[in-house]
C-alpha cells in the first residue's frame, strides 16, 4: 500500500552505480506516533575515497531534505542489534512480521525516528563492504601529508 505521497516504505525505489560511487534509495516512513508515520524517501550513497561513513539523504516530497553522515559500521552494526551513542543511534525493532531498524538522529532539541527495511540495506552495505573491506578504510591515506597538513597547514606545490 502506498501512502499520499506515492512511496511504499519498506520497498527499495532503486540502486544505483555511479563513478564507483554506489547509492541505494529507499521509500521509508518517519515515526511521528504510536499510530502516526510520514512517507519519507532515503538515499543512501557510498564514497570508496571517504569509506568510513555514509550519506544519507532523507526528504518528503516536495519538501526539504536533510543529510547526515553515518558510521558504515555503526549502521551495519545497528541492523542487527544496538548500535551508536548520542545524535545517531539504530537498532533492530523486534518486528517479527518483517525485519525492520529504527534510525534515531538527533541534533539540538530536534529529533527523528526512521524505520528501515534492513533486508535491501544490508545487502548494499556488504556491496560496499566489497569494494572497501572492513580494516582497510584507512589503508590509502598519506600519514606523513597528513600530518604536515594538521602540523603546518595545507601545502601548495611549486614548479
Amino acid at each position: 500500500m502506498s501512502g499520499p505521497s506515492g512511496y511504499r516504505p519498506g520497498v527499495p525505489a532503486g540502486r544505483t552505480v555511479r563513478r564507483g560511487r554506489p547509492r541505494l534509495t529507499l521509500d521509508i516512513e518517519r515515526v511521528l506516533g504510536a499510530t502516526q508515520r510520514q512517507a519519507v524517501r532515503a538515499e543512501f550513497r557510498f564514497d570508496p575515497g571517504s569509506p568510513l561513513a555514509v550519506c544519507a539523504r532523507f526528504g518528503i516530497e516536495g519538501g526539504p531534505r536533510v543529510l547526515w553522515r553515518i558510521g558504515r559500521d555503526l549502521l551495519r552494526q545497528g541492523l542487527s542489534s544496538g548500535s551508536g551513542h548520542g545524535d545517531v543511534r539504530i537498532r533492530p525493532t523486534g518486528r517479527e512480521d518483517r525485519a525492520t531498524a529504527w534510525l534515531l538522529l538527533a541534533s539540538g532539541d530536534m529529533a527523528a525516528v526512521f524505520e528501515l527495511p534492513v533486508a535491501p540495506l544490508a545487502e548494499w552495505l556488504e556491496h560496499t563492504y566489497a569494494l572497501v573491506p572492513a580494516g582497510d578504510e584507512l589503508s590509502g591515506v598519506d600519514w606523513d601529508a597528513t600530518a604536515a597538513d594538521l602540523l603546518d597547514g595545507p601545502r601548495t606545490r611549486s614548479d
